[in-house]
């Protein structure tokens, strides 16, 4: 007996971790380009509103060691906003050499859901996505996402909401 295939994108590992969750979501593949030794997601974002796709960025602190920061791609973190939400002095970004042994994961494929399983760092999401029905964040590849209800993803990996933007 076989089974049907379903059309559509294969499932990324995220993607299998929602559903084994239960938690709805929608996938949803952008346009990408190579920039240098980086491959990264192009400026057409297909008609979505930008401040509703989120960038997850991995940073390091003193008292928490690796840390998620997830921030709309419009906008950029604040690292002592993060610093102090977190409980550390400061926070940096953990170096793109050392990206893939922290977190499993290249630069533009960093997914809170996927760092989540894997490790379990501290996550920490911007508080406007608590305004949003669904926001994007990465499915684990570049180019690919997932559209999920903010505050399912934050009970998901266990995140704090809070006020992460440089204004």
């Amino acid at each position: 007996m076989s089974k049907k295939k379903k059309k559509g994108l294969k499932k990324t590992q995220v993607e299998q971790i929602l559903d084994k969750n239960n938690i709805t979501y929608k996938q949803m593949e952008f346009p990408t380009h190579q920039d240098g030794d980086v491959r990264t997601m192009s400026v057409d974002h297909l008609g979505i509103d930008e401040h509703r796709i989120y960038k997850t960025l991995v940073l390091e602190g003193p008292t928490t060691g690796p840390l998620v920061g997830v921030v709309p791609v419009d906008s950029h973190l604040n690292e002592k906003a993060l610093a102090r939400v977190s409980g550390n002095k400061k926070v940096e970004m953990v170096p793109l050499k050392k990206l893939v042994k922290t977190t499993g994961y290249v630069h533009g494929a960093n997914t809170p859901v996927g760092i989540y399983e894997k490790n379990h760092f501290p996550i920490f999401i911007d508080q406007d996505a608590e305004k949003e029905d669904t926001i994007f964040v990465s499915s684990g590849q570049i180019g690919r996402s997932v559209e999920v209800n903010a505050k399912d993803l934050a009970t998901l990996v266990h995140a704090e909401f809070a006020d992460l933007q440089q204004k």
